[in-house]
C-alpha cells in the first residue's frame, strides 16, 4: 500500500480539509478549553500573516522554543504557511544549548515562553536572531481562567524586557487579519521542518524534513487505524513533546488531520494526565516506557477512571516486558509499540489487529523497506538473527544539515536506494514482525558476542526487590568489554545482594550475557 503525496498538498492540508467538513469540531483541548477546527485555522492564518509582516520570507527559520500549547501548532503549521521552516526544540535547554542551535539553523526568528525569555536575551548578540516574538502558555485562554489562575498562582511568568525586537504572541494575533499570502509548493522537495537530535560529534544534528516525509508518516497512520481508531468515538492525550516527531506524527496523522480531538498537556505531570484522561474518557495514549512506569508506580492511579483506555502506544525507548505485562494486567488494555527515528519518521507499528507482544515493536508502515544487516559488512542476516536496522522509502531525509561527515555515515546506498542506518539492533521474523534488540551505542562487544545493555536491564528490573538498573560495558584486553549491572534495591529490600542478583540473571540470560559484576547505588 505505497502512498502517493498529491502535487501540491502540504502538512497544514489535513487542518484544512477537517476545517471545511467540520468547523465546529474540537481539533485541540488545552488546560479545558476546547479549540475548534476553525479557530485553530484561524489561528494559524493569523501567526502566518504576522510572520510575514515582520519580514519572515521562503526558507527562512523560526525556531519553537516552547512546550507543548495550541501556540505551538499555529507556530509550526504558521511558519509553514508563508514557505518558512519551523524549527521546534526543547524548551528547557540553556543558553548554550539555544546558541549553538539559532546559529546552526540559521534561525532570525524565536518564539520563547516569557519564562525563558530571559535565556534568549541573554544569546541574542552572540546569535544570527532578529525577532523575539513571546507567550505564556495560557496566552489563549479566556481572560477569566487566566485571572483565576494568576490569583491562585498556577501560572508560570517571566520578566520580559520590551525592545524593538520583541513582540508578544498576543498582540500580533490580535493586529493582523488571517490572510497570509498564499505559496505553491512542491512536497517532494519543500522542507516543512528542522528537527534536531543528537550527533556522533557530541553536537546535535540537524534533520531536514520535506512535506513529503511528514506526509507519508500522516497518511499511513491514518490509514492503518480506519477500522480502529475513528473521529466519532476516540479521544487522544498526548504527553510526549511536540519537539519530537513522534508526538508531530501522532497529533497529525491520528489527530488533526483525522478528525479525532487531542487532548495535549503542556507538561508530563503524572497527575494531571491521569485526571485529564478521567475526565475527557481518552482512548488513545502514546508514552514512553519511562512514562508507563511512573503511573503504575504513583500511589493515587487508583483513584482515577482510566477505564476508557482503549490504544496505548509506546515508543521511544525499549520497553520492559515487566512494564508490559503490568499495564495489560492492571488497565486490561495491551501496550502498542511504535518505532522511529528523526531521520525516517515513523518505521514500524504493531498491527491493530492482533494482539501485541512485548518484545515485538510491529511491522514496517506499508510506504517503507526495512532489512535487518550485518554492521559491518551490510549483508542481510537471515530471519531471527539480530542485526542492525536499515530503512529506506522515496522521501527519506537524504542529508543532515550542515554535516557532510556524518551524512556520509548514517546513509549508504545499496542497489540503487538510498538507506538510513538507524544504530538500532533488531531481528525480523518470516512474518516481517520487528524485535528491538538495542541502540548501537547500548551493545556491550563481550567474548565475540553482541549483548544488548537493555534486554539485561529488564531481567534485572524483573527482581522483585529492583526498582531501576543500568548495565554497562567495562573495557578489557581479554574479553573486550566486561558486562556490569547497577542497580537500585526498594526501600524495604533486605538480605539481597550481587550474587542472588547474579544466580537471577544466570536463571534467565544465556551465559555470555550474565552481568560479571553488581553494583549497589541509592541512585542512578
Amino acid at each position: 500500500m505505497e502512498v502517493t503525496v498529491k502535487a501540491g498538498e502540504r502538512v497544514i492540508s489535513g487542518l484544512e480539509q477537517m476545517c471545511e467538513q467540520h468547523p465546529d469540531k474540537p481539533a485541540i483541548i488545552y488546560l479545558g478549553e476546547v479549540f475548534t477546527y476553525a479557530r485553530m485555522k484561524e489561528l494559524t492564518d493569523r501567526f502566518a500573516t504576522a510572520l510575514y509582516d515582520l519580514g519572515v520570507r521562503d526558507n527562512d527559520k523560526v525556531m519553537i522554543y516552547i512546550p507543548n500549547c495550541p501556540q505551538f501548532l499555529t507556530a509550526y503549521l504558521g511558519a509553514q504557511q508563508i514557505g518558512a521552516i519551523p524549527v521546534p526544540i526543547s524548551p528547557i535547554y540553556t543558553p548554550a544549548e539555544i546558541t549553538y542551535l539559532i546559529n546552526d539553523s540559521g534561525a532570525e526568528t524565536i518564539l520563547c515562553q516569557d519564562t525563558n525569555f530571559g535565556y534568549v536575551k541573554e544569546v541574542f548578540p552572540e546569535t544570527c536572531l532578529k525577532r523575539i516574538i513571546v507567550t505564556n502558555l495560557v496566552d489563549l485562554l479566556p481572560w477569566w481562567k487566566r485571572a483565576i489562575g494568576e490569583m491562585f498562582d498556577k501560572i508560570p511568568n517571566g520578566a520580559v524586557d520590551r525592545g524593538e525586537e520583541v513582540y508578544f504572541y498576543r498582540d500580533l494575533i490580535r493586529k493582523h487579519l488571517p490572510q497570509p499570502p498564499q505559496i505553491s509548493i512542491d512536497p517532494a522537495e519543500k522542507i516543512a521542518s528542522l528537527l534536531y537530535t543528537g550527533g556522533t560529534t557530541g553536537f546535535p544534528k540537524g534533520v531536514p524534513s520535506t512535506h513529503g516525509k511528514m506526509l507519508v508518516s500522516i497518511h499511513n497512520y491514518r490509514d492503518l487505524s480506519k477500522d480502529y481508531i475513528k473521529p466519532e468515538e476516540d479521544v487522544m492525550i498526548i504527553v510526549n513533546p511536540l519537539f519530537h516527531m513522534l508526538a508531530e506524527e501522532a497529533t497529525l496523522g491520528w489527530g488533526i488531520s483525522k478528525g479525532v480531538p487531542v487532548v495535549l498537556m503542556p507538561m508530563p505531570q503524572v497527575d494531571a494526565i491521569l485526571e485529564a484522561i478521567q475526565r475527557y474518557k481518552v482512548t488513545v495514549f502514546i508514552g514512553v516506557p519511562t512514562l508507563y512506569r511512573m503511573i503504575l508506580e504513583n500511589d493515587r492511579v487508583d483513584l482515577y477512571d482510566l477505564s476508557s483506555l482503549k490504544y496505548c502506544w509506546c515508543g521511544g525507548d525499549v520497553l520492559p516486558t515487566e512494564v508490559f505485562n503490568r499495564w495489560q494486567n492492571k488497565f486490561h488494555a495491551p501496550i502498542y509499540q511504535n518505532y522511529g527515528c528523526t531521520e525516517a519518521a515513523c518505521i514500524t507499528l504493531s498491527p491493530l489487529g492482533r494482539e501485541p507482544t512485548a518484545k515485538s515493536i510491529g511491522l514496517p508502515i506499508p510506504s517503507k523497506r526495512v532489512k535487518i544487516v550485518d554492521p559491518d559488512t551490510l549483508e542481510p542476516m537471515p530471519p531471527n538473527t539480530p542485526g542492525e536496522m536499515l530503512v529506506t522509502y522515496e522521501h527519506i531525509t537524504r542529508s543532515y544539515w550542515n554535516k557532510p561527515e556524518e551524512t556520509v555515515e548514517c546513509f549508504v546506498e545499496i542497489d540503487g536506494d538510498l538507506w538510513y542506518r538507524t544504530k538500532d539492533f533488531g531481528q525480523m521474523d518470516k512474518e516481517g514482525l520487528i524485535s528491538y534488540t538495542d541502540r548501537s551505542a547500548d551493545i556491550i562487544k563481550h567474548k565475540g558476542y553482541r549483548v544488548s545493555c537493555s534486554e539485561i536491564e529488564a531481567v534485572l528490573q524483573d527482581h522483585p526487590s529492583v526498582i531501576g538498573a543500568c548495565v554497562v560495558g567495562v573495557p578489557d584486553s581479554k574479553v573486550g568489554e566486561r558486562i556490569k549491572g547497577m542497580v537500585v534495591l526498594k526501600e524495604d529490600a533486605r538480605g539481597v545482594g550481587g550474587t542472588e542478583l547474579i544466580k537471577w540473571c544466570r536463571e534467565r540470560l544465556a551465559p555470555y550475557k550474565i552481568p560479571q559484576y553488581i553494583e549497589f547505588r541509592d541512585m542512578l
